[in-house]
C-alpha cells in the first residue's frame, strides 16, 4: 500500500470553562467562528485560520482517497444508472389541473408541472435547473398553487443556510412579480380568496419566530405580522387543512406544541387559540365542516388517540374522544377528507393505513405481508374525493405509487419505480432480525443483501442507525444500497431506542436520560449480526448523520473494537458545548430531547458523560470518514472539525481518520442528485475500503 500523506494538525489553544462548579477544558473551541451568523449567509467571511485548517483536511482526504478515484466513478455510474432520468411523479389533481413535478435527463433539480385534468399540453410552471443556472448550491424550500391556480408562492435556498427567499411568480405570464421576501422559514400558504400568501420568517439565529401576512402586490416591508413566538424553545410553521377552510399556526417543540387557526376565507381574521401548551402534550389538527379533528397524546395517551372539538369552543374541555388510545398502536398521521378520514399508524414496528368513513365510523386497513416495507401517504390537493394515493416498498421492492379508492377498495398501480440499468429482486433477500439488547428488550434490524453472499462471517456489512427525536427508519428501497450488496455487503438498518419504531415508549427510552441505551443498542445489533454469523466485528462498517452522527462518535468511544469503520455524516457531537450554548439555532428547541445542561446539573454530567467530543480518549479508534457542511445552520461545520481535530491528538494506532467540508452546502449536503450520488460514492468506497474489500 502507499505511503499516505500526513495529516493536518489543528492548532491546541486550550480554554478552560465552568459550568456548576465542573471545569472542562476545550482546545479546539477557536473553530467556532465568532461571525457564524454571517458565515452562513456569505461563507467568504470565514476567519481565515479557520478555513486554512478546513481546506487542508479537504486536501488530506481527497490525496487518501485518490486511489479510490475510478471506484469512486463506477460506483457514481451504477448508482447514477439505476435513476430513470427523465422520471416524474404521478400529477395530483386539484380542480381543473394536475400538478406534479418531472426531472429531465442530465438535469439535476426538479420541474414544476401542471396540465389540464382531462388532459392536454403540460407547461412547466417552475424550472429547478434553470433557476439553479450558476449557482454552487440550490434547494428549493416549497411550491404551493393559489386556489385559484393564477399564483405560485415558491422558495429556495442559494446557500445551505436554509434562510429561504420567497417569491411569487404569476402563472399567466409564468414571470416573478417584484416580491422577494428574505429569510423565510421556506414556502407560503395562500387565503382562499388568493390574495394573501403567510409566511415564517426566521431571525438573526435562524430561528422560526415570526408569522407574517403579505398581500399580493404590494411592498413586503408592509407586511402585517400575525404572530410572534417569543419562547426561542419553540419552533413556528404554517400550514392548512386538508380541507382548506382552515390556516393552521403550528408552534411546537420535540414535546408539547399548540395551535392557532385563521379562517382562510377571512385572512384578516385573528388567530384563535385551539388549546394553550401543556408541557408534554402534543396535538396536531385537521377539519371538517363545523369539527375539529385533533391527534393527541393527552391524557397519558402515549401512542396518540383522536379527539374532536367543535371549532367554534376548540379548547380541551371540549374535547370528545373519537378514537381512543391503543398501548402499542401508535397513530402517526391523520388526515380528514369531506366523508372519511385516513391515518397512518404503526404497531409491531410495522405500518398500516387505516380508513375510516365518518358517516358511520365503520373502518378497514390497507396494509401488507412482507417481513419489512414501508408505507407512506400521499396528501394529495382535493378534500371531496374518495380516492386517496399511497407509496408501498420493501428492500426488494422498488418503490409502487397507487390510487386507492376508499368506498370500493379498489387500488391502481400509477407507477412503479424504474431501475433502468435492471433489478431483479429475487436476486435479493430482506430479513427482520431481533437482537437482544442487555436489559432484555429486542432491537429490530433489517436486512437486505444478495442472495449469493456466504453467511459464515466473511461478509462486509454497513451497519445504519439514527435513534432520535422519534425518527423511524423505514425498510424501504434503497437504488444506492445495490452497489454494495452486489459487492458481497450486508446491508443493516438497526431500529434503535430514540425512533419509534415499537411505539412511543421506544422514543421515550432513547432521549433526554436513556440517551444511552440509543448507542448499546446499536452495538448489540452489532454483537447479534456478529453471532448469526451475517459478518464480523473486523467487517463491520457504521454509518449515520446528524444525530446519527452523534451515534456514530457515542459508540466510537465505547467499542471502538467492533467496528472496522465509520462514516459519520454532519456529525452532532460536540453535545455539551451547543447544549451550553443558547444562541445556536437549535439548542432552546433541543432541550427537551436532550436534557438543559445550563440549568440543571444533572443533565450536564449526563451528557457530559456520552457527548462524543468530550469522551475522546487515549485509545486506537476505527477508520473514520467525517462529512460536515460550512453553512449547515443545524449541527455547524465546527462539531466535525473539533471532533476530528481531537481524534488526531489523542487517538492511537495508524487508522484512517479523514475530515470533509462542504464548503458550497449545509446540513443535506450537495442540492442536485447526481451531485448527491457523488458524495454518496465516496462513503461507499471508503466502506469498500476499510472493510478490505478493495
Amino acid at each position: 500500500m502507499k505511503t499516505r500523506p500526513s495529516p493536518p494538525r489543528a492548532d491546541a489553544r486550550p480554554v478552560t470553562l465552568k459550568t456548576h462548579g465542573i471545569a472542562r477544558t476545550d482546545s479546539y473551541s477557536w473553530l467556532r467562528a465568532d461571525n457564524w451568523q454571517d458565515v452562513m449567509r456569505d461563507p467568504d467571511v470565514l476567519d481565515a485560520d479557520i478555513r486554512t485548517y478546513l481546506e487542508a483536511e479537504n486536501a488530506y482526504q481527497e490525496a487518501v482517497m485518490a486511489p479510490t478515484r475510478e471506484l469512486q466513478d463506477q460506483l457514481f455510474a451504477e448508482m447514477r444508472g439505476r435513476i430513470k432520468e427523465d422520471d416524474s411523479s404521478v400529477p395530483s389533481p386539484d380542480g381543473p389541473y394536475a400538478y406534479g413535478l418531472k426531472y429531465v435527463t442530465g438535469g439535476q433539480h426538479p420541474l414544476f408541472t401542471r396540465t389540464p385534468r382531462e388532459g392536454g399540453d403540460e407547461t412547466i410552471l417552475l424550472d429547478g435547473d434553470k433557476e439553479a443556472d450558476g449557482k454552487a448550491y440550490f434547494k428549493f424550500g416549497g411550491a404551493s398553487h393559489s386556489p385559484d391556480h393564477k399564483l405560485l408562492a415558491w422558495a429556495h435556498d442559494d446557500k445551505g443556510s436554509e434562510y429561504y427567499t420567497l417569491q411569487i411568480r404569476d402563472l399567466e405570464t409564468g414571470k416573478d412579480l417584484d416580491t422577494r421576501i428574505e429569510d423565510t422559514g421556506g414556502g407560503g400558504v395562500f387565503s382562499e380568496d388568493s390574495k394573501h400568501v403567510f409566511y415564517v420568517r426566521l431571525d438573526a439565529n435562524h430561528r422560526p419566530s415570526k408569522l407574517f401576512r403579505h398581500e399580493i402586490g404590494t411592498d413586503p416591508e408592509t407586511d402585517v405580522l400575525i404572530y410572534e413566538e417569543k419562547d426561542p424553545g419553540f419552533f413556528m410553521g404554517v400550514g392548512k387543512t386538508q380541507s382548506g377552510d382552515t390556516i393552521l399556526i403550528d408552534i411546537h417543540d420535540h414535546e408539547t406544541s399548540e395551535v392557532w387557526m385563521i379562517p382562510a376565507h377571512q385572512p384578516l381574521e385573528h388567530p384563535v387559540l385551539i388549546a394553550p401548551r401543556d408541557k408534554g402534550v402534543e396535538y396536531s389538527v385537521e377539519d371538517n365542516g363545523d369539527t375539529l379533528y385533533i391527534l393527541t397524546n393527552a391524557g397519558q395517551a402515549e401512542d396518540f388517540k383522536i379527539v374532536t372539538a367543535p371549532k367554534a369552543t376548540p379548547g380541551r374541555e371540549f374535547w370528545q374522544e373519537y378514537i381512543a388510545h391503543e398501548s402499542g398502536r401508535l397513530i402517526l398521521s391523520h388526515t380528514v377528507y369531506k366523508t372519511f378520514m385516513v391515518r397512518l399508524e404503526r404497531e409491531g414496528g410495522l405500518p398500516r393505513i387505516v380508513v375510516r368513513r365518518l358517516a358511520d365510523n365503520l373502518e378497514h386497513s390497507v396494509a401488507f405481508d412482507e417481513e419489512a416495507y414501508s408505507l407512506g401517504l400521499g396528501g394529495g390537493y382535493e378534500f371531496d374525493t374518495v380516492t386517496i394515493r399511497f407509496s408501498y416498498s420493501s428492500m426488494t421492492t422498488p418503490a409502487q405509487t397507487f390510487d386507492y379508492n376508499v368506498d370500493t377498495r379498489e387500488r391502481v398501480l400509477r407507477k412503479e419505480q424504474e431501475v433502468p440499468s435492471g433489478h431483479v429482486a429475487a436476486d435479493y433477500v430482506t430479513r427482520r432480525l431481533q437482537a437482544p439488547a442487555a436489559d432484555g428488550e429486542t432491537v429490530p434490524v433489517s436486512l437486505f443483501y444478495h442472495k449469493d453472499t456466504p453467511l459464515d462471517g466473511s461478509a462486509p456489512c454497513l451497519l445504519y442507525g439514527y435513534g432520535s427525536y422519534g425518527i423511524s427508519i423505514p425498510a424501504s428501497f434503497n437504488t444506492n444500497a445495490l452497489s454494495l450488496a452486489d459487492r458481497g455487503f450486508v446491508y443493516a438498518i438497526a431500529h434503535i431506542r430514540g425512533g419509534k419504531d415499537k411505539g412511543f415508549r421506544w422514543y421515550k427510552g432513547g432521549r433526554r436520560e436513556k440517551k444511552k441505551n440509543t448507542f448499546t443498542d446499536f452495538i448489540a445489533a452489532a454483537d447479534h449480526l456478529v453471532s448469526e454469523t451475517f459478518t464480523s466485528y473486523d467487517r463491520i462498517v457504521a454509518q449515520g448523520g446528524s444525530a446519527g452522527g452523534m451515534l456514530m462518535g457515542a459508540i466510537a468511544n465505547l467499542a471502538p473494537e467492533k467496528f472496522t469503520g465509520m462514516i459519520a455524516e454532519v456529525p452532532f457531537v460536540d453535545v455539551l458545548n451547543t447544549m451550553l450554548d443558547d444562541t445556536l439555532p437549535l439548542t432552546p428547541p433541543e432541550w427537551p430531547e436532550w436534557g438543559n445542561p445550563i440549568t440543571d446539573k444533572k443533565a450536564y454530567q449526563y451528557i457530559a458523560s456520552y457527548s462524543p467530543y468530550d469522551n475522546v480518549e487515549e485509545k486506537a479508534y476505527p477508520a473514520i470518514l467525517a462529512i460536515g457542511g460550512l453553512t449547515d445552520p443545524r449541527v455547524t461545520y465546527w462539531e466535525p472539525a473539533k471532533w476530528v481535530a481531537k481524534l488526531r491528538e489523542k487517538k492511537t494506532g495508524d487508522s484512517l481518520l479523514m475530515l470533509k467540508t462542504n464548503m458550497d452546502a449545509g446540513h443535506g449536503g450537495a442540492s442536485g442528485r447526481f451531485d448527491r450520488l457523488k458524495e454518496v460514492a465516496l462513503n461507499q468506497a471508503f466502506a469498500l475500503m476499510v472493510a478490505n474489500k478493495v
